[in-house]
């Protein structure tokens, strides 16, 4: 089940028609006070949450729903008018896993709906990664710097766990949309590039492995200045 919580009557329906005829059982609320009654029935597998909203801002909401156990790691997707590249940072930086502006095609959405509840399942991989002060493991979804815990949304931490499998690839921004949210590049899209910096910043002085290759994209390496 997934949730939609959003106050505009016409984008609401058609969501919610849309993902109910392709399979995606979608509940819509008008007001956060009706989604909070339905959380303590049922928890959704992903909440799709405007930003501008009655009641209580979507960016609050999100900031309770990753405070609690139960919903800490479950897939977030903000949709807001707002288009700045400082209110993407902020609801990325509070746990969004991803952050489409409106007007949205409904192709898209579908897409990315579908990727990041996909990117969702639990790895199964025994692998872990450690390299100088920076430790991971992608199965138990931990990362560590120095010896202390990191907390990303999904995916951040996809992107990281990417960049560590291909350790010393460049990879390019079409690669990492592709792999990580499921869509190709259409050379505008700064998603990849927000991830990164906000990546950069929770991992402090290990965020220096995520080197940028001007023009191609971005690679770890065994040392910020490889």
């Amino acid at each position: 089940m997934i949730y939609l919580v959003e106050d505009d009557n016409s984008i609401r329906e058609l969501v919610v028609y849309t993902l109910n005829n392709m399979d995606m059982p979608t509940q819509g609320f008008s007001k956060p006070s009706e989604f909070w009654r339905a959380m303590e029935e049922q928890l959704p597998t992903m909440i799709l949450l405007d930003v501008m909203l009655p009641e209580e801002d979507g960016l609050h909401i999100l900031k309770k729903l990753r405070s609690m156990p139960d919903t800490k790691k479950m897939p977030i997707m903000m949709l807001t008018a707002k288009t700045s590249e400082y209110d993407k940072v902020v609801g990325l930086d509070l746990g969004a896993d991803d952050y489409v502006a409106k007007p949205f095609g409904m192709m898209e959405l579908v897409a990315r709906i579908k990727a990041l509840i996909r990117r969702a399942e639990p790895e199964e991989k025994g692998i872990e990664f450690s390299i100088g002060d920076l430790y991971v493991s992608p199965s138990r979804h931990i990362v560590k710097v120095a010896g202390e815990n990191v907390m990303l949304t999904l995916k951040e931490f996809e992107m990281l766990c990417l960049l560590l499998e291909n350790k010393g690839i460049v990879l390019t921004r079409g690669q990492l949309l592709d792999k990580v949210w499921g869509y190709s590049f259409d050379g505008e899209n700064r998603t990849v590039d927000v991830h990164v910096r906000t990546l950069r910043q929770k991992l402090g002085p290990a965020g220096e492995l995520i080197q940028t290759v001007r023009g191609v994209g971005y690679k770890i390496g065994d040392t910020p200045n490889e």
